[in-house]
């Protein structure tokens, strides 16, 4: 399938209000740290100019398999070299890879590396291994939530927010009380520690639609895994209204739909932006996904491991102000922190 090798990645502009080098950054910060559902504050943050010592962090991802996290690892690469701080990445190679993760965990901690930040695969699954390296280092996580034990600070949104702006843009599409429609959800991986909070949000805002869920399909976010999805349901359900889910499903829907000659009777939406999925607005192909700001959660990860290294800490938990790009306001948005530039290649290790 030529498509799953041809994604075309756009590049980065300006979005007012949005942070590079040592400017402020404007981000949410939840009133209770590590509950996402207590309300947030806005607070205009500055960074440090940069770390009292070259410290030694150690990175751990889920995968590298789709654009978003290549987004997450620029913003990352970004702010260590400004920091003057260095890293080592491991990425597990997907959500089931929990064994892997563990080990990887257990690896940062045998280096004796200066902090640890933790894109987890599993929200309760790393607790006991994340427990235990606690005692040599803070522990960061990063973009996907986890149990709190051990966890010295967070970057990260609420995935229950990021799931209900989705469902909103059905629910305004369809309120409830209209001629109803039909859905296919695509939550993303089984037992990652964003899905079940996407899920929450999604079924919530929904509930003021008018659409009906005929098929749920949990799986890896590899595109070729959620090609095999978006196939499935179409071949089941042809009736289908629309696609709803991860940016990899999401992708895999335009190709698929195309191919089919369906683009113009199924809308997709999607829980998260990715450069697919911005191409795929941009292009009328995708209704709506609300953005992270997943390279803006990468440098604020940075930041927080070095101040907690340094006693600095100011604050446990923030991310950026979720925005839902439309087909009507992504040009004004534009790309900067959400995606990594063109020709961004993953850096497993700075410096290089």
């Amino acid at each position: 399938m030529k498509f799953l090798q041809s994604l075309i990645l756009v590049g980065l502009v300006a979005f007012p209000g949005t942070a590079a080098a040592a400017d402020t950054w404007e981000l949410q910060v939840p009133t209770v740290a590590f509950d996402d559902d207590s309300p947030t504050q806005t607070q205009v943050y500055q960074p440090l100019d940069h770390a009292a010592k070259p410290w030694r962090l150690c990175v751990i991802y889920p995968h590298l398999k789709d654009a978003y996290w290549l987004s997450v690892n620029y913003g990352m690469v970004e702010e260590a070299r400004r920091l003057g701080v260095s890293f080592d990445l491991y990425e597990a190679g997907g959500y089931p890879n929990l064994a892997r993760q563990i080990e990887q965990v257990e690896t940062c901690g045998k280096r004796k590396m200066d902090a640890l930040i933790l894109g987890p695969v599993s929200y309760e699954g790393l607790t006991t291994s994340v427990l235990a390296i606690s005692r040599q280092m803070p522990v960061i996580a990063a973009v996907n939530d986890m149990d709190d034990a051990g966890v010295t600070a967070k970057s990260s949104v609420s995935w229950r927010e990021m799931g209900a702006a989705a469902g909103r843009e059905i629910a305004k599409r369809h309120p409830k009380g209209s001629a109803p429609v039909r859905l296919a959800w695509f939550p993303g991986p089984k037992g990652a520690g964003w899905v079940q909070f996407v899920e929450r949000g999604f079924l919530e805002a929904l509930a003021e639609s008018s659409a009906k869920i005929v098929a749920t399909r949990f799986g890896d976010t590899g595109l070729e895994q959620q090609v095999l999805l978006v196939e499935d349901v179409l071949d089941t359900m042809p009736e289908v209204d629309y696609l709803v889910g991860s940016g990899p499903m999401a992708e895999a829907a335009i190709s698929v739909l195309r191919t089919r000659g369906l683009s113009n009777k199924i809308g997709v939406v999607s829980t998260y932006v990715s450069h697919g999925v911005y191409r795929g607005i941009k292009r009328g192909r995708i209704l709506a996904a609300p953005t992270d700001f997943a390279v803006l959660q990468g440098r604020l990860a940075v930041e927080l491991a070095v101040r907690a290294i340094e006693g600095t800490l100011t604050i446990r938990h923030a991310g950026p102000r979720i925005v839902t790009l439309t087909l009507e306001n992504i040009d004004s948005i534009g790309t900067a922190e959400s995606l990594a530039p063109a020709s961004f290649v993953p850096v497993f290790k700075v410096p290089d």
